[in-house]
């Protein structure tokens, strides 16, 4: 893939300052209507248990006879009294203190526990990784609640110690999470190159790596704050909390006692702790949406949005230089004012493709070209259909007289039966569970009506004409168990294999060495000479389209910058962009170009 959905609006804007990029996501939290709901909850609940020393009618055991079992609103009383006579409201705004001192506690301990050993596990591995993990399991295996009543019998109503020993129990998740991504992170090359600096272990997992883990690890902690809440609520609902302090769990307890004689005195503690659970397990959704790095997470104001989308679907109206703007009716495929935008964190639209008219004619091989990050995929994945959900795309693809971006049903049923698909990357675009003939006989007898045997016979056909050797053999292989050349071999069949008019190959040739790339490139065009193909070549090599290709358009910044006929464009180049490729692409001797692609 050659264009990232972001690309185009860092391109276009001046570079933000680093501080302005880190708290973006706090901008997109505080834009979102559940997030701001739940943080403004938490935070009147904070202020609603600090402010108990100073706002509290009353002390939490102050006892009154007249408030015994009284129900809400009683003078004196706003939530009434529970069954010693005293002050709910008062007993609430205490217990929320210890309350949320006990989920602190969990949070801490289980933190210091679980996130160093993760660290150290994941990048040193070695001897510590094994060791670590079997502890982590160790803990795991350890019933929480029945150790918790142990612990009882030696500390007593100890609020610190069984908190801690919670958090330690909670640790292992933490170990887990970090651990897994830290052993994503320490292959990347930005770690080799702080190596390679003389930076030490300790700094760059301090540095690189903890920043890496932090996104997961907030995320985690929210939720970890809701489990604590309902933890520490159900230890002193059976009894193992000290009867003399305050909190919501001890309220819930004796609330229960006299639920029969004052029933509203279970419904103010049990709506606090579901609540608050609540909020922190949604805050920790937002929160994963709002660290989440790239344009997907970026969502527009659903008015904006719609706004912007009504304006990228209109069609456009125009003339340009060339004339009407309106499909080719000799083409298989025709775009015409083709845009693409990406929302914005500063919620405006970027856009990454601006005004693109191609064809693809039967029997043609039409050549994109471009530098990466010019909009060429984002292109061709707009004919497919398979761009982001947040994308805003307008103007025509037309396929067979229908406007595949007006009828997305049409653009459906097209895909994968009459406009195939090679993609880039051919051992990732290979699914590692299943055997390589299992997965084309079920993508053939997806679009096409097959008994599983004659997908088998038609599929190993179609192996052996793409060139592979065995087709037995290798229909039983797994995608690790082939070369890279083999893989893309393989979808090529894929792509052919239910007939379409036009293929899409997306650079197919990229991730291959020569002598193979070579190989590839005679493949498609014999498949061009043999049936007749449409075929757009999405690439940025422009030796592949003088070996390939019979007409060609080069694209700069989301715009078609100049068309023609390959010799054309190689002889008398007219876009000075075309030139400043032309001159940094070491091609083939123009007279050895094909006249006929």
């Amino acid at each position: 893939m050659t264009t990232q959905p972001v690309a185009a609006p860092q391109e276009a804007a001046e570079p933000a300052p680093a501080r302005r990029g880190r708290s973006a996501w706090v901008r997109r939290l505080l834009h979102n209507p559940m997030a701001l709901a739940c943080l403004v909850f938490l935070a009147a609940a904070l202020v609603f248990g600090l402010s108990s020393p100073w706002l509290a009618p009353y002390a939490p055991n102050a006892t009154q006879l007249d408030a015994v079992n009284a129900p809400p609103f009683t003078p004196g009383h706003v939530l009434g009294g529970d069954g010693s006579g005293r002050d709910i409201l008062s007993r609430l705004m205490w217990g929320t203190q210890r309350t949320l001192f006990a989920c602190v506690i969990i949070l801490c301990s289980a933190l210091v526990a679980g996130v160093p050993a993760g660290l150290v596990a994941g990048y040193r591995r070695g001897a510590a990784d094994p060791l670590i993990n079997w502890v982590s399991d160790l803990i795991m295996t350890l019933p929480g609640i029945v150790l918790l009543i142990a612990l009882y019998t030696l500390t007593g109503p100890n609020l610190v110690a069984a908190m801690t020993v919670f958090g330690v129990l909670v640790a292992p998740s933490y170990f887990r999470l970090v651990r897994g991504v830290v052993l994503g992170v320490r292959g990347e090359l930005y770690v080799d190159a702080a190596k390679v600096m003389g930076l030490s272990d300790t700094r760059i997992i301090g540095r690189h790596i903890l920043w890496a883990v932090r996104a997961p690890v907030i995320i985690q902690s929210a939720f970890v704050l809701g489990g604590g809440i309902a933890i520490q609520a159900a230890v002193d609902f059976l009894g193992l909390g000290d009867p003399s302090k305050a909190s919501w769990g001890a309220m819930l307890q004796e609330a229960f006692a006299n639920i029969y004689t004052n029933g509203w005195s279970v419904v103010w503690p049990a709506t606090l702790i579901s609540l608050t659970g609540l909020a922190l397990v949604l805050l920790g959704n937002a929160l994963r949406d709002a660290l989440q790095v790239g344009a997907a997470q970026h969502a527009l104001p659903r008015r904006r949005r719609a706004r912007l989308a009504a304006e990228f679907a209109a069609r456009p109206k125009t003339e340009s230089p060339e004339g009407e703007r309106l499909p080719a009716t000799d083409a298989l495929l025709s775009v015409r004012g083709l845009r693409v935008a990406y929302p914005t964190a500063d919620e405006a639209a970027a856009e990454v493709v601006r005004g693109v008219d191609l064809d693809i004619r039967a029997g043609e091989i039409r050549g994109l070209v471009g530098e990466s990050g010019s909009g060429k995929t984002q292109t061709a994945f707009s004919v497919l259909g398979i761009l982001s959900a947040h994308a805003l795309v307008g103007g025509w693809v037309v396929f067979d007289g229908e406007d595949l971006l007006a009828d997305p049903a049409a653009q459906a049923r097209s895909r994968g039966r009459r406009i195939a698909y090679v993609p880039q990357e051919p051992m990732t675009n290979l699914d590692p569970c299943f055997t390589v003939g299992t997965q084309l006989v079920h993508g053939l007898r997806a679009v096409r009506l097959l008994s599983a045997a004659e997908a088998k016979s038609e599929v190993l056909a179609l192996l052996a004409r793409v060139g592979i050797k065995d087709p037995e053999h290798v229909f039983r292989l797994y995608p690790h168990q082939i070369s890279g050349g083999m893989a893309q071999r393989v979808l090529i069949c894929g792509a052919v294999a239910a007939g379409p008019d036009v293929i899409i190959a997306d650079e197919p040739t990229t991730a291959l060495d020569v002598t193979v790339q070579a190989e590839v490139l005679d493949l498609l065009r014999e498949l061009r000479d043999e049936r007749g193909l449409g075929m757009l070549l999405v690439t940025h090599n422009f030796g592949v389209v003088a070996d390939l290709c019979d007409t060609v358009s080069v694209m700069k910044d989301g715009r078609i910058v100049e068309s023609g006929d390959v010799r054309s464009i190689f002889d008398h180049p007219r876009h000075p962009y075309t030139k400043e490729l032309l001159s940094s692409t070491r091609v083939v001797d123009l007279e050895e170009v094909p006249t006929d692609g």
